[in-house]
């Protein structure tokens, strides 16, 4: 992980004070305006000479007036609060790459503003450099600040900073490199520095346990699937949440094969599972009162003589027949297994996090999660979303769609061929029938919300703001989120 060291400074940004000092810069109708002033007054004038606005996502270099430091600004928009900040942050970091040392100047700022602004700029300052060589981002940031390091929350900062780049570290790893027991080490060995309880279930233990879905999408491979239950008890929990990811190593879509080039870019169908882990590490670093039991579903779907086939039955965990109709509609599978094992111990809640249709991104692009689910929960899960600046829509489980998964001779369908479907919403359904319900007769179901990411986990157009080529670490931040304000509540 490239994760910068953060630390303070109580005096006003000099542009001498690094290799580079960051100033934030508001877009107004009298031109660009730096959010701090003190030794910076120039930069107006230095901006609106250059025709710069003030802009999000446009980064200026200047050379201070003496020429003894480099100064960017960076343009946060119209609007000053914490999401044009980290966003301001984060572009500026990523013109950054091949400096060593940058300071944030933010004296003047609020801490949450100040805390959003080296929130952003940590993520910015993230590289892949696994398989060739390259800069490797600044391994400081020094935030310029009124402020403490409790005021501003600079731990949380670092472990946000840290889960979100494990999670892109995962994403951007070559599958051949990332099987689905080498993902599960990596699990293993992450959670446990963080004092997570782990438990690693192989294909003997998958089959003991009636984990049939995942055997099923797994059975392609000569790389056999796993299972990992993530525990984070603190003593002092006041709330259970479960968290279930999807984890297919590489999707080739199995014996319903994509076309060639749709499998480009399938490494990323695990980033949900990454997600998962990565936020409960970070709960746990954080110390958050909160239980978290985590459920990553680890396969890898291929084609061969032993894969799984159009019309097979299988008997899901908890009993479920389903008529496979498509190989390629497998992450329902894996999730569904760990849906119905997350339901038998009845936590507060259940939200899930998948790479799990192409039809998230006709609906809503790239950049904005499908949320689906119970409507007090989605809510929440929208609010902690909000607040950690990742955009969520919500959308309908109507269950009109239900019978549109009826099989003649299983309990359900794995999808619905030959028709034009909703297949966001119906994905979102298939899982709602796996979510379990509260103990007693006529008990109303788990409280569950599901989050897709397909679009949003993986970034191949043109950067922008904190955001890069490749994984993105999608969901992290909303989950993190999501675990506080449970543990406040």
């Amino acid at each position: 992980m490239s994760v910068p060291t953060i630390e303070l400074a109580t005096s006003p940004a000099a542009p001498t004070d690094a290799e580079a000092v960051v100033v934030p810069v508001r877009r107004t109708g009298d031109g660009p305006v730096p959010l701090v002033e003190d030794g910076f007054e120039w930069v107006a004038a230095a901006l609106e000479r250059l025709g710069a606005k003030g802009g999000l996502d446009e980064v200026t270099k200047l050379m201070a007036p003496d020429r003894d430091g480099l100064v960017v600004a960076t343009g946060v928009g119209e609007v000053t609060d914490a999401a044009s900040l980290r966003l301001a942050g984060g572009a500026a970091l990523r013109a950054l790459a091949s400096t060593s040392a940058v300071a944030l100047a933010a004296h003047g700022l609020d801490a949450e503003l100040a805390a959003a602004f080296v929130e952003g700029a940590a993520l910015g300052a993230y590289t892949f450099i696994e398989y060739r060589d390259g800069p490797t981002g600044p391994d400081r940031l020094d935030l310029h600040t009124a402020h403490d390091a409790e005021t501003v929350g600079v731990d949380r900062v670092r472990a946000v900073a840290s889960a979100v780049a494990r999670t892109k570290d995962l994403v951007n790893t070559a599958p051949n490199d990332l099987p689905p027991a080498v993902l599960a080490d990596l699990a293993s060995e992450a959670a446990r520095a963080a004092g997570v309880e782990v438990r690693v279930y192989d294909e003997a233990a998958l089959a003991d346990g009636g984990f049939n879905g995942i055997l099923a999408v797994g059975g392609g491979s000569s790389r056999p699937p796993r299972l990992v239950r993530l525990d984070y008890t603190p003593a002092e929990a006041s709330a259970h949440l479960a968290l279930v990811g999807k984890g297919i190593t590489f999707d080739s879509g199995g014996l319903s094969l994509k076309p060639g080039a749709s499998m480009v870019g399938m490494k990323s169908d695990m980033a949900g599972a990454a997600a998962v882990l990565s936020a409960i590490v970070a709960l746990a670093e954080l110390g958050a009162p909160v239980r978290v039991t985590g459920w990553l579903c680890l396969a890898e779907n291929m084609p061969s003589g032993t894969a799984a086939r159009p019309n097979d039955v299988i008997r899901m965990k908890g009993g479920t027949t389903v008529e496979v109709l498509n190989t390629d509609a497998e992450g329902r599978l894996v999730m569904a297994d760990a849906l119905a094992a997350a339901s038998e111990e009845q936590p507060d809640a259940i939200i899930d996090v998948a790479t799990l249709t192409g039809a998230q991104v006709v609906a809503l692009g790239n950049r904005i999660t499908g949320l689906m689910g119970d409507g007090d929960l989605v809510e929440r899960v929208r609010a902690a979303a909000d607040a950690a600046g990742e955009p969520t829509w919500p959308m309908p489980l109507p269950e009109d769609l239900l019978p549109l998964l009826k099989s003649d001779v299983a309990d359900l369908a794995n999808t619905k061929l030959g028709t034009v479907v909703p297949g966001m919403l119906l994905a979102g359904v298939f899982l709602q029938q796996f979510v379990g319900r509260r103990e007693g007769e006529d008990a109303p179901r788990i409280p569950w919300a599901h989050l897709d990411i397909a679009g949003p986990s993986y970034n191949t157009a043109g950067p922008w703001g904190f955001t890069g080529a490749g994984g993105t670490g999608a969901a992290v931040r909303t989950l993190i989120a999501l675990g506080e304000r449970a543990s406040a509540k």
